[in-house]
């Protein structure tokens, strides 16, 4: 499984890098604040909504901590997502949040 750091994120967004989100936490949790341009499908709808994502592009999955987004990432690369956890989740997050 491919992983990427929340500090690695913020330093690819600084040089104005376009990344594609998925934030797969519950819709109240994003509530509080997401990164900017994030799309939220919950880790529980995934399955049924995973016909939204392109295959040609790269996601970044995004959860709290990185737990429901390594599962998220397992379940997703099973299908042939080309997809990248990015580990501590929004607790790791110091960049803008929306």
């Amino acid at each position: 499984m491919k992983q990427i750091t929340a500090k690695e994120v913020e330093s690819l967004l600084n040089q104005g890098k376009t990344l594609n989100f998925i934030d797969v936490r519950e819709v109240e949790e994003v509530a509080e604040g997401k990164i900017p341009g994030a799309v939220n499908i919950p880790l529980s709808l995934l399955e049924y909504r995973m016909n939204e994502l392109d295959k040609e592009k790269e996601y970044i999955i995004v959860c709290r901590s990185g737990g429901r987004s390594s599962r998220a990432v397992q379940f997703l690369e099973s299908y042939g997502y080309n997809v990248i956890n990015m580990s501590g989740g929004m607790l790791d997050w110091e960049g803008p949040v929306e």
